[in-house]
C-alpha cells in the first residue's frame, strides 16, 4: 500500500503547482511550459566567452591537460564593477561538448536566460558549459561514464577556479574557505549523463554547492545503466544529509523527466525512492516532469525555467 500511494504521489500531478513566477507549493507536478517569446533572442543580449584553463586527465593517469568550458555572461556584465553574480555550471549528456548548452536548438538556452533575466524572473546570473571529457576521451558509452565519475576532481581542482577568479561570482577569492563560504550562490544542473554527473556532483560536493537540477537521470554512485540500484543510491545520499548537517547547510534538488522521455524510467524510480523517505522534503527535494517532454533540450529548457527562479530568486 506505501508503494501504492508513492506512485500516486509522483504521478497525481497539479498543473498549478509550479510557476517560474511563483513560490513552489507542491513536492510532485507538472513543469510550466517556456512562453514561446523566450525561444526569441532578448532586447538586452549576454555573451558568451570561451574559456581555456589548466587540469589533469583524472579518469586515466592524472597527467596535466588543457581543458574548455564556455561561460555565458548576462547583459550589462562589468569585469571592473562591483556587482556579484550567481552562478550555475551545465553539463551536457553522452556524446556532448564544451558549450553545447548555448548552441543546441539554435541558441535555445542562452535566449531563455537572456529574457529571464531581461523580465525579472531570475537576477543576472553567469553560467557555464563544460564537459567531462577531454582530448584523450572515448564517446563510447563505457568511456563516457568513466569520464564523469571523474569530473569532479576537474571541477573542485581546476574548473570552479579558473572561472571564478577570472568571473566576479560570489566567492571573494577561489580558497578553499571562500569557494565553501559562497556555496548558496552556486548551482550544478545536467542533462542525460549531465544528470548523472550532477547527482555525483551531489555525493562530492555540497560543500560548494546549494542547488542541483538533475535533468533525465538518476545517481551511479553505486551500479550504473541497467544497474540502477535505486535504495542503496538513496540509502547513501540520505546518508550524507544527515552526517554533512546538509539541513542545517541547506540544499535543494530539482529532479525533472519528460513524460515521454524513453529512459524516464531510472527518474521515476529514483523519484519514488527519495519520496519515500521523510528526510527529503519539498523545501530539500522536488520531483517534476514536462507533460509529453522526450528525452532533448526542449525538456532541458522548461525545467531550468522552471527551477532556476527557485535557486536564484530576485530582490
Amino acid at each position: 500500500m506505501k508503494r501504492i500511494l508513492i506512485s500516486m504521489a509522483i504521478f497525481a500531478f497539479t498543473l498549478a503547482a509550479c510557476s517560474a513566477q511563483n513560490t513552489l507549493t507542491e513536492q510532485t507536478g507538472l513543469t510550466t511550459a517556456v512562453p514561446s517569446l523566450y525561444s526569441r533572442p532578448a532586447k538586452n543580449q549576454g555573451k558568451v566567452e570561451r574559456l581555456d584553463y589548466a587540469s589533469k586527465d583524472y579518469a586515466r593517469d592524472s597527467k596535466a591537460i588543457t581543458k574548455t568550458a564556455y561561460v555565458y555572461l548576462p547583459y550589462g556584465y562589468d569585469p571592473n564593477g562591483t556587482t556579484r553574480y550567481n552562478i550555475i555550471y551545465l553539463m551536457h549528456g553522452w556524446g556532448g561538448t564544451a558549450g553545447e548548452n548555448f548552441t543546441v536548438n539554435g541558441g535555445a538556452i542562452k535566449n531563455l536566460l537572456d529574457n529571464m533575466i531581461d523580465r525579472g524572473d531570475i537576477e543576472p546570473v553567469i553560467a557555464v558549459s563544460p564537459t567531462f571529457y577531454n582530448k584523450n576521451s572515448g564517446s563510447d558509452f563505457s568511456s563516457s561514464e568513466r569520464e564523469l565519475r571523474a569530473f569532479h576532481n576537474d571541477f573542485e581542482n581546476h574548473l570552479m577556479k579558473a572561472v571564478e577568479s577570472k568571473y566576479r561570482t560570489y566567492a571573494k577569492t577561489t580558497s578553499d574557505a571562500d569557494l565553501k563560504d559562497s556555496r548558496d550562490h552556486r548551482a550544478f544542473g545536467g542533462f542525460s549523463l549531465g544528470s548523472v554527473t550532477t547527482w555525483m556532483a551531489f555525493c562530492y560536493d555540497t560543500d560548494y554547492i546549494r542547488y542541483f537540477l538533475p535533468m533525465s537521470g538518476s545517481c551511479w554512485y553505486y551500479g550504473g545503466y541497467g544497474d540502477f540500484q535505486f535504495k542503496r543510491n538513496v540509502d547513501f545520499i540520505e546518508n550524507l544529509v544527515k552526517t554533512q548537517n546538509l539541513d542545517e547547510c541547506g540544499y535543494f534538488i530539482y529532479h525533472a523527466v519528460g513524460t515521454n522521455d524513453a529512459v524516464k524510467y531510472q527518474s521515476e524510480e529514483m523519484a519514488r525512492e527519495m519520496l519515500s523517505r521523510k528526510t527529503f522534503t519539498s523545501d530539500r527535494y522536488v520531483f517534476y516532469q514536462k507533460s509529453g517532454g522526450i528525452h532533448d533540450f526542449t525538456a532541458v529548457q522548461e525545467f531550468m525555467y522552471n527551477a532556476l527562479p527557485l535557486f536564484f530568486k530576485t530582490n
